[in-house]
């Protein structure tokens, strides 16, 4: 996944777009139900790097060619220090198809779900544009 890596890191949002399969489902640590598509998984994304603050992934785990993946993260939201985990599932054609988000703790999973709420506004008229 260092393509993805790098593209996050860089904050590259048309190479991150780019790695998503249409069909890609994204689950927030914030939100019960998963969202489904490429356009909203890169809107949210992109609201994500808007309220994450000195965003760094620290560890990488998975085989580079294998099909699951781990990255581990560091951030933080306001003044809250969070680290968590983008877990990704790539399909045959080497895009993402699953990419779930964990956070900690509970205090930075609250200012992140406070943040993203508001910028959902936005998020749906982005993702709608698409």
């Amino acid at each position: 996944m260092r393509a993805f890596r790098e593209a996050v890191e860089s904050r590259d949002m048309d190479a991150v777009e780019a790695l998503l399969a249409e069909d890609v489902v994204f689950t927030s640590p914030v939100v019960h139900k998963p969202y489904q598509g490429r356009a909203i998984t890169a809107a949210i994304l992109r609201g994500v790097l808007r309220v994450f603050e000195d965003f760094r992934y620290v560890k990488e785990i998975g085989e580079a060619d294998g099909a699951d993946h781990a990255l581990v993260f560091a951030t933080r939201v306001g003044d809250r220090e969070l680290t968590g985990c983008d877990f990704l599932h790539v399909n045959e054609a080497g895009l993402i198809d699953e990419f779930t988000v964990m956070v900690r703790p509970l205090s930075g999973a609250r200012a992140l779900a406070e943040a993203m709420g508001a910028q959902f506004e936005r998020i749906a008229r982005e993702a709608a544009s698409a």
